[in-house]
């Protein structure tokens, strides 16, 4: 659903109870990210993106993927990527890998030494996001909670050519 407005017309203001959901989820979403991030730099040494990156190779086959499919499931610009996996590179935790079928790509593979720190960091991690999330809701408010996030993901992720999505910039 395409809801973008004409320029000159005047916004479709939220109400006091739309306002007071978006801020308790901008809250909400600003604490957990925080909350998450010191827990992983305390017990791990590294931040939640760089544990995302990790989870993301070793859920691969092979653990290895092209660096463009890493960023696009991070949801992060190249750049970022490249920043990320050249600091996960110097820990050992993973390592490039040139694509033998096309010269300009490359793989980024997670390494035996990254797949234990991500071993060692999962079970503190799992335990801040039960915690957090799950621990605090019904079953019926995790399934709807799920829902939503879906609805919202598939709007913001269009998939007509020349979207604007960060893993292609």
């Amino acid at each position: 659903m395409n809801t973008a407005s004409v320029p000159d017309e005047e916004p479709q203001w939220l109400d006091d109870e739309e306002q007071r959901i978006w801020r308790s989820y901008v809250h909400a979403t600003t604490l957990l990210e925080d909350h998450l991030d010191r827990q992983l730099q305390r017990d791990a040494g590294m931040p939640h993106i760089y544990y995302g990156l990790l989870v993301g190779l070793a859920e691969a086959p092979h653990r290895r993927l092209r660096m463009t499919e890493l960023a696009m499931r991070a949801k992060i610009t190249r750049s970022r990527l490249s920043h990320a996996i050249a600091r996960l590179e110097r820990n050992g935790w993973v390592r490039r890998e040139d694509c033998t079928d096309d010269k300009r790509g490359q793989f980024a593979v997670l390494t035996d030494p990254g797949l234990e720190m991500l071993k060692g960091a999962a079970p503190g991690h799992v335990r801040a996001v039960r915690n957090a999330v799950f621990d605090r809701l019904t079953p019926e408010q995790q399934k709807s909670l799920g829902e939503i996030m879906q609805i919202v993901a598939e709007g913001l992720q269009p998939n007509e050519a020349g979207a604007d999505l960060p893993w292609l910039r």
